[in-house]
């Protein structure tokens, strides 16, 4: 029984992941998840009390899976400022996949404030791996400079998603490939200097 209930619950974080990619948070409703997983919308409640509870669930799930693929590469960079770069472009390369959309789109929820403390400390996991590159290149506050970063990454991926999302005002000449490399070279230049 247990069995059946984690494979049901997985089923609902599927489907809300394929629904985030499809329409966003509006697209994610209890009657959708019913219907893309063939349950009655009372089940669906079994598992989850809300739409913001469904987003913290994928972010339980998701959050280590994206750290361990950041970390990853920048494992396989040889100095300091190639592990921040692999950090920025991980991040925004994960923010653009559709898999990832969850922890995206957990900024347009309001969650309570046990949910965001949960939310905040896995954010200030990922945000930890760029600590000791930072401690590499000299800088004296690793941690500010990488919560500053952490900003730059942010402002990059809302910058990409309205240019996906069609708002090219202002932007005629931006790409991801250009907003990616904005974000590095303002990383890289920009908090060496700090």
């Amino acid at each position: 029984m247990a069995e059946h209930r984690q494979l049901q619950r997985a089923a609902l974080l599927d489907a809300a992941r394929a629904l985030l990619t499809e329409g966003g948070m509006e697209a994610l409703t209890f009657p959708a998840l019913a219907a893309r997983t063939g349950l009655a919308r009372s089940s669906v409640y079994e598992y989850f009390r809300s739409r913001a509870a469904v987003v913290e669930a994928l972010c339980e799930v998701d959050f280590p899976l994206w750290a361990a693929e950041i970390e990853a590469g920048m494992e396989s960079c040889d100095t300091a400022a190639e592990r921040i770069e692999a950090y920025v472009r991980g991040q925004l390369a994960l923010a653009a996949d559709p898999r990832h959309r969850a922890v995206v789109a957990i900024s347009a929820l309001e969650l309570d404030e046990a949910a965001r403390e949960r939310i905040r400390a896995a954010h200030g996991r990922l945000v930890g791996l760029v600590v000791q590159a930072l401690e590499d290149l000299g800088h004296e506050q690793p941690r500010l400079a990488a919560a500053l970063l952490q900003g730059v990454v942010e402002a990059a991926v809302r910058r990409a998603e309205q240019l996906a999302a069609g708002d090219r005002v202002g932007c005629q000449a931006e790409t991801p490939e250009a907003i990616a490399d904005a974000a590095v070279a303002l990383a890289l230049h920009g908090l060496a200097r700090a």
